[in-house]
């Protein structure tokens, strides 16, 4: 048994080219050191600064906002310099400024340099997501994507674990050890990862610095990819809903303590870990865009149950009709982005693309936060479902007029 399980995984990792499994390695160690840090972040500011959550909320919002800056400024750099060269960079200086968050005294420093630190933290992120459409084929990042995502959920397990046993000494230690963590990446990129950006042909001329920055230009004018990302932007304000205010929600509406809304975040985290490959390797020869509408329509269903039902049971239920969505949606939007890119300006879409989670993190939970105040709560969540809905409606239009596109189109088993 042992050994038809070690010849299935070994067949598995065979498929994948052998640079990618590298970088998945790394990713996981650097998102440990992240994980172990950010959950504890507003809890923290709280505490040492003796403010209130409105004020933590705010230094939130101001690294979702100086990070949207980080990533256009690293997309662009990213086509300009390579990968390797913009992610060994961005994890020293955020590994500089991550000790700066833990060293400021006065509240108003710590909002200088949260903007300073989120420009540093997403300023690699494009050139990560390049590095993997580079690495891979287009037939395999849609599962490439998904493996991340494992990666990903498993670093929830193990990071918070090991934040909450340092936390309970110092909170400054959360500070030094993702500092080390993103140290300890750097080199692990430089010695063990070779820069995977596309070498320009003979002819090609090498562009300015301003040149490279005026191809945003060129991204802009792709009324189809623009299309793709205002459609998961819509998507994106939902969705983000189930990171904040779905707690408070369930706390003042139904009387779910924390420890009740923790179960059910772990339901969506060990669901991705048990089932995100499997999912994968189904969708992956399907049309990308009906797989998005496929996944949108499991958020309607289960954002709208929020708004309609009261027991637990039905609101574990919701979560996982939410997350097999998730499963569907994540890894397929970034292999889309991906294939939209032109090979010389994968950073710049990537950066582009990014406006997907930065948009929505920084306007979701205020708009959220605005129904909730002045309107009965269930709004929330049917509106959201209703949002579902249209952007449903999007990428299967989408689908219809992309569709027979080569790198749209259902791949051939």
């Amino acid at each position: 048994m042992r050994n038809r399980l070690s010849q299935r995984f070994g067949s598995f990792t065979r498929e994948f080219p052998r640079a990618f499994w590298p970088v998945v390695a790394v990713s996981f160690i650097d998102g440990i050191g992240r994980t172990l840090l950010f959950p504890f972040f507003a809890l923290y500011v709280t505490q040492r600064f003796n403010v209130g959550a409105t004020q933590a909320g705010l230094v939130t919002g101001m690294f979702s906002v100086s990070g949207l800056v980080g990533s256009m400024v690293g997309g662009a750099l990213t086509d300009r310099i390579g990968r390797k060269k913009l992610i060994i960079i961005g994890l020293v200086c955020s590994a500089l400024t991550t000790l700066g968050l833990g060293l400021v005294n006065e509240m108003r420093w710590l909002y200088v340099v949260a903007l300073i630190s989120g420009l540093f933290g997403e300023l690699a992120g494009p050139a990560h997501q390049a590095m993997i459409a580079d690495i891979l084929p287009e037939k395999q990042r849609q599962e490439g994507f998904g493996i991340l995502r494992v990666v990903n959920n498993l670093t929830w397990i193990v990071g918070p674990s090991i934040g909450g046993l340092l936390a309970g000494w110092s909170f400054f230690y959360l500070f030094i050890s993702d500092a080390i963590i993103s140290c300890i990446v750097a080199v692990l990129f430089f010695f063990y990862i070779a820069e995977s950006k596309p070498k320009p042909s003979e002819d090609q001329q090498p562009e300015s610095f301003a040149k490279t920055f005026a191809g945003y230009g060129t991204v802009l004018k792709d009324l189809p990819f623009l299309a793709f990302i205002l459609t998961s932007i819509l998507l994106g304000m939902v969705y983000i809903q189930m990171y904040g205010t779905l707690s408070i929600f369930l706390r003042d509406q139904h009387n779910i303590d924390p420890q009740g809304f923790g179960l059910l975040m772990s339901t969506s985290g060990i669901t991705v870990i048990l089932f995100q490959l499997w999912v994968s390797r189904i969708i992956k020869w399907r049309p990308p865009f009906l797989m998005m509408t496929l996944g949108a329509i499991f958020y309607v269903i289960g954002f709208s149950l929020f708004g309609l039902v009261a027991a637990y049971w039905l609101f574990v239920g919701a979560i996982i009709v939410i997350t097999i969505g998730e499963m569907v949606i994540l890894p397929t939007a970034s292999a889309l982005a991906a294939n939209f890119a032109p090979e010389s300006m994968r950073g710049r879409y990537m950066a582009a693309f990014s406006l997907v989670w930065a948009l929505p993190a920084a306007l979701g939970p205020a708009a959220a936060g605005f129904v909730l105040d002045n309107y009965d709560p269930s709004l929330l969540w049917l509106g959201g479902g209703a949002l579902c809905a249209i952007a449903a409606a999007f990428y299967y239009y989408l689908h219809l007029r992309l569709g027979q596109h080569k790198k749209f189109a259902a791949s051939a088993e």
